[in-house]
């Protein structure tokens, strides 16, 4: 029973990090980028992303990923680094061509 109970907690501990980092690299990611970019593709402000992700940070960081607030600060993190990061960067860097 103890070696399930160690199992759980070493895999709670790393979704916690897991989490933590990713919220890590999309707030890094956010606060680097020019504040014309989020507008110009449509997506909330600079300002409102930064604290987003701050939140959700927080929020990993004291209730953990398996909470009510825990998933859905994982999903806000997850939007910013599936949707809104790709389109951010596309816009910076310009045509291909």
């Amino acid at each position: 029973m103890t070696t399930a109970y160690n199992m759980t907690t070493l895999i709670m501990i790393a979704l916690r990090l897991l989490a933590l980092g990713a919220g890590a690299f999309a707030l890094f990611h956010a606060v680097r980028q020019r504040t014309d970019a989020f507008t110009a593709v449509d997506k909330l402000s600079k300002p409102i992303w930064v604290g987003i992700l701050v939140v959700a940070m927080l929020v990993v960081f004291l209730f953990g990923v398996v909470s009510f607030f825990g998933l859905i600060a994982v999903v806000a993190i997850c939007v910013y680094l599936v949707d809104v990061r790709p389109r951010v960067d596309e816009i910076q860097r310009g045509p291909r061509w």
